[in-house]
């Protein structure tokens, strides 16, 4: 990762310089500091709207979505797998076992390879930031959340965010995500799906077909 952080890097900078753009580290941030930013940065919603609008921009994109007391995980998560048909799911290392109901088999998901992944019923994660605007979610290499390929092969994903985890706008996402920003991070907005074959919609060609969020009000 860091050989790779590099060399683009490099590329970068000599881009910069064919452009006459300074390509000093400090100049680079100069110039960064510089660009006028116009668009919304900061959200304004009360913290009931902004959780109601992510819950909606969730809902149009075909996605479930919960709600429960930090108390009630472990319920919530019975209530959705037993509605999905699941008998268990596979799980990072690091996730709350709490949040684990009884009677399930989780399997621990790390180090198992895509094949592997795709004979589990789905994946049970938390995520690192939720954005309201985009209905988007937010998962790094971290506890709880584990590599990327977990999000993308399983067919199904449960995924826990909390009210304290969701921002309303893009640039408040970013802000959150940087100090783990060397980190492999993905962003997901709703099930997989594509129109890009002869314009038919077709769900599940890069990620999971059923997306659900349980929202964890405090």
């Amino acid at each position: 990762m860091g050989d790779s952080n590099s060399q683009r890097s490099t590329v970068l900078a000599s881009i910069r310089m064919s452009l006459g753009a300074p390509s000093s580290p400090a100049g680079i941030e100069a110039e960064y500091a510089a660009i006028e930013r116009s668009y919304k940065c900061k959200g304004t919603l009360s913290e009931d709207a902004l959780l109601d609008l992510f819950e909606d921009r969730l809902l149009e994109y075909d996605a479930g979505v919960y709600r429960c007391s930090a108390s009630r995980i472990a319920d919530a998560v019975e209530g959705i797998l037993r509605k999905r048909r699941k008998s268990g799911l596979a799980i990072p290392a690091g996730l709350s076992r709490e949040w684990l109901p009884e009677g399930f088999g989780f399997t621990d998901a790390t180090g198992l390879d895509a094949y592997e992944l795709d004979k589990t019923e789905g994946l049970l994660s938390s995520c690192t930031v939720a954005i309201a605007e985009t209905g988007s979610l937010v998962l790094q290499n971290a506890d709880g959340q584990g590599a990327r390929i977990l999000s993308l092969v399983p067919d199904y994903h449960l995924c826990v965010v909390t009210a304290s985890q969701v921002v309303e706008t893009v640039p408040e996402a970013f802000e959150r995500l940087a100090k783990t920003s060397d980190l492999p991070t993905t962003f997901i907005s709703g099930p997989s799906a594509t129109a890009d074959i002869e314009m038919t919609r077709i769900k599940g060609v890069h990620g999971p077909r059923f997306l659900d969020v349980l929202l964890v009000i405090a």
